[in-house]
C-alpha cells in the first residue's frame, strides 16, 4: 500500500491484491528482509 507495488503485481497477474500482500508478508519474514529491498527497487522501476 505504500508504493502500490503489490497492487500493481496483482493487477498484472490478475490476482487479488490481498493475496499478493499476504504472500509478500510471508516472504519478508522468510527471507530475513531481502524482500524489503526488492520492494523498494520495484517501487523505483515500476510505472505509476
Amino acid at each position: 500500500m505504500i508504493a502500490g507495488v503489490c497492487g500493481g503485481i496483482a493487477e498484472y497477474l490478475g490476482w487479488d491484491s490481498t493475496l499478493v500482500r499476504i504472500l509478500f508478508v510471508i516472504l519478508v519474514f522468510s527471507s530475513v528482509g531481502t524482500m524489503v529491498l526488492i520492494y523498494f527497487i520495484l517501487a523505483l522501476i515500476m510505472p505509476d
